[in-house]
């Protein structure tokens, strides 16, 4: 087995010598592109041993073995100039006619850049890449960790932490909904894939003939409409055996409720939409009840009416979709009367620091019965630790005291149930703290002693102040 650890060491060293990439999106997104096309030339290789006819839809020129893969070939400014003038042009014009594979290529190039700016630091990461094959499965697999800590970075690279969701968080709402072979599975806001990988691992576990193995591969989908993360999204599903990923590269928003049909209806929804974003194109007129810019309400109406009838989801959503008046109201409405919501988990607010540090949920909701009550459960922090961080991240572990609860439920200190005439009164305000913690808040101090305690507070300072004055004259 090849050392994969050290091959992309040495790969971002080498990177970082270059003058051309400037922070880790930047060089996550070169790595990206590069990685891609040896993946998918790897896999061109397999499919033409097995397969008579096959045929690359890039042309011969272009394809990795003729300009890539030999370690004396072009570096330097001849390098450069074909990979800026001649490779990127032409994958961004391939020829897709009913082909999938050609369209997957022309939109991973069509938004992603190549940064480095020296041909020899180029030659230099293609001769590391060169090393590697994605054709043995020990070194896939073992790939495939690694590239799971490449896309952890993005938590904290600026914005883009918005593409990555913590495994933890994924692998979780997966087992909850537990889907099945043969069931269509969709996340409309796919990122760098987290959600759809952690399904396929799970399908896979159920595999046991060729016929479910292709229901596994036509049944996982994902939208995307930013280049990194499609591109990304589209290298991760590869390395975990979908061969041609069915995510497409397309705004989640962009059409009308009503363009819709049954056929376009999926039994499975796992996502992590985009919350505090603001809708952009005018988008929030294809949702003419519910007009809003606030991009998370959207994609919520949108994942209901995505849902089949008896279809189940788990989304991740910021408290400020569970509470507010109007359009938000609404919202919340609609979710109530035509899914069953039977589950709120409430995370700790720093679960998806540094990138957002706004209070998370995730939501469990059925498709095609009115919710009756809802059940509340606080996840709280382990013990002695005051917040996630980039070193300490949630982790899996911590989820398994909701798992045991979750087929045996009762009320505790840290889970309460709700019933809807409650919501109802409530004007659907689904931000329920909890119950358990109402004898701290009665001990909370009202206005008047907020203001005895300020002013004591003023007067201590005072004595303070008087007492420093004193010791330096």
């Amino acid at each position: 087995m090849a050392n994969l650890s050290g091959i992309i060491k040495s790969i971002r060293d080498i990177m970082w010598q270059d003058n051309g990439l400037n922070g880790d999106a930047q060089r996550i997104e070169q790595l990206g592109w590069m990685l891609f096309l040896k993946i998918f030339s790897d896999k061109e290789a397999e499919s033409d041993a097995l397969t008579d006819d096959y045929r690359s839809p890039i042309p011969a020129q272009f394809q990795w073995q003729q300009w890539a893969a030999d370690a004396e070939g072009l570096t330097g400014d001849d390098l450069l100039t074909f990979i800026d003038r001649d490779l990127f042009p032409t994958l961004r014009n391939i020829d897709v006619r009913d082909n999938r594979r050609a369209l997957m290529v022309r939109e991973v190039f069509s938004g992603n850049n190549n940064y480095m700016k020296s041909g020899t630091n180029l030659r230099k990461v293609l001769n590391k890449l060169n090393e590697l094959d994605f054709n043995i499965a020990k070194d896939r697999h073992a790939f495939g960790e690694i590239y799971e800590n490449i896309l952890k970075e993005l938590q904290s690279a600026g914005k883009s932490g918005e593409f990555y969701t913590p495994r933890a968080v994924t692998q979780f709402i997966t087992d909850l909904l537990n889907p099945q072979i043969g069931e269509s599975v969709l996340d409309p806001a796919c990122g760098t894939g987290g959600f759809l990988t952690c399904a396929i691992d799970h399908l896979r576990a159920q595999t046991n003939n060729v016929e479910q193995l292709r229901l596994l591969n036509e049944n996982i989908k994902g939208w995307e409409y930013k280049p990194l993360p499609y591109l990304l999204a589209t290298t991760n599903l590869i390395l975990h055996g979908i061969e041609v990923p069915h995510i497409t590269f397309r705004d989640a928003l962009e059409n009308p409720l009503q363009h819709y049909t049954q056929q376009d209806k999926v039994a499975v929804i796992l996502a992590n939409p985009p919350f505090g974003g603001i809708v952009a194109n005018g988008n929030e007129a294809n949702f003419p009840t519910f007009r809003t810019k606030e991009s998370a309400d959207l994609f919520l109406i949108l994942m209901i009416h995505l849902l089949k009838h008896d279809g189940r989801a788990g989304i991740v959503l910021p408290d400020g979709s569970l509470t507010g008046e109007g359009v938000k109201q609404r919202v919340r409405e609609r979710l109530l009367t035509e899914c069953n919501l039977h589950t709120i988990i409430r995370l700790p607010n720093s679960v998806f620091q540094p990138y957002a540090t706004v209070a998370t949920n995730l939501l469990f909701f059925n498709k095609g019965a009115r919710t009756k009550e809802v059940w509340f459960y606080e996840h709280r922090l382990p013990e002695g630790q005051k917040a996630y961080s980039k070193t300490k991240t949630i982790q899996l572990a911590e989820f398994e005291p909701i798992k045991a609860w979750w087929h045996n439920r009762s009320e505790s200190d840290v889970a309460w149930k709700v019933p809807i005439q409650t919501i109802i009164e409530r004007n659907f305000d689904l931000d329920i703290k909890n119950p358990t913690k109402k004898d701290l808040d009665t001990n909370e101090s009202n206005s008047a002693e907020l203001m005895q305690l300020l002013q004591l507070s003023f007067e201590k300072s005072h004595v303070l102040l008087n007492q420093l004055k004193e010791a330096v004259k």
